[in-house]
């Protein structure tokens, strides 16, 4: 697949470039509306090891599996559509090659979110799938960095860290500034044993979205990262519109959940706006129907 690819997607058209994952939006209009999502996170299984106690979804050892080679939906996405594959822990999933060679096929753009512990586990593994082109970006869910991980992470030009607002504390964050890394900010989840934990330490948690909140200004004033970007649950936790001009935030900002993005849970067979709606709707064979039932805009 070439390096940059563009495709028009209602009003307006979208470059993408697939080396360093910078993506571009042009309209005519003063507003964007997809016809189709442009990216859509998918979940693939429940299982995972690391039993993390803020995990949203609930996944643990004995996590189910989803059919992913049998849902008919992925064949009828677009060409160039973005496909952020998690769990669980993805890498336990059996058909997990053969699946991202099927998207790969379909010239699909799919990247990967795995934990920092599974990520030291198998770099020799997903490095195999980044040379082969089956993935295009990589997350790497930051739990506590050393010397090695960095060093990793820094080989891979198109991996983001992955920071869940409410757990990682500055000191932690203040280990990987000034190595020339993409983070990526997510907003802290109050489902399943993240709704336990917070019952449990409502106070720590609040302390360290408020910490971070404070902190922002300094992270982004003293470039701490080579990229710093926001999921939009983070957004409203962090308000980061607030250390950037009018004109850099409709620069920058993608859009509310929904406009052009949709979740998928492949286990349920279930999709959504986004992974944190609760209002979930069954799996069909027509992706033009699924979006336009949850689309926003």
């Amino acid at each position: 697949m070439k390096n940059i690819v563009r495709y028009q997607n209602g009003n307006y058209t979208v470059m993408l470039d697939l080396k360093t994952g910078t993506k571009i939006r042009k309209t005519n209009d003063n507003y964007f509306r997809a016809e189709f999502p442009e990216s859509m996170d998918i979940k693939i299984c429940e299982r995972c090891n690391a039993n993390c106690d803020f995990c949203y979804e609930g996944s643990a050892l004995d996590g189910r599996l989803g059919d992913i080679m049998s849902e008919s939906f992925i064949d009828k996405l677009r060409p160039y559509t973005e496909i952020a594959i998690g769990g669980g822990n993805p890498l336990e999933h059996p058909s997990l090659v053969p699946f991202l060679k099927k998207l790969k096929s379909l010239k699909l753009i799919p990247s990967m979110t795995v934990n920092q512990k599974h990520f030291m586990e198998n770099t020799s593994f997903i490095k195999v799938l980044i040379d082969e082109q089956l993935i295009y970006g990589l997350g790497v869910s930051l739990v506590n960095p050393d010397e090695k991980f960095i060093e990793e992470v820094q080989s891979i030009p198109n991996a983001v860290i992955h920071v869940v607002v409410g757990i990682i504390p500055i000191d932690t964050l203040k280990m990987i500034m000034n190595k020339n890394l993409k983070v990526l900010m997510l907003g802290y989840k109050q489902l399943k044993r993240g709704k336990q934990l917070y019952e449990q330490n409502r106070t720590q948690i609040t302390r360290k979205i408020y910490s971070l909140y404070e902190f922002l200004p300094t992270i982004v004033e003293e470039n701490w990262f080579k990229v710093l970007s926001f999921d939009n649950l983070a957004i409203k936790q962090l308000e980061p519109s607030r250390v950037m001009s009018k004109k850099q935030w409709q620069e920058f900002y993608m859009g509310d959940d929904g406009t052009a993005t949709m979740y998928v849970d492949m286990v349920n067979r279930e999709y959504a706006v986004s992974s944190l709606s609760t209002v979930r709707y069954a799996l069909s064979d027509n992706i033009d129907d699924m979006f336009a039932n949850i689309r926003t805009n």
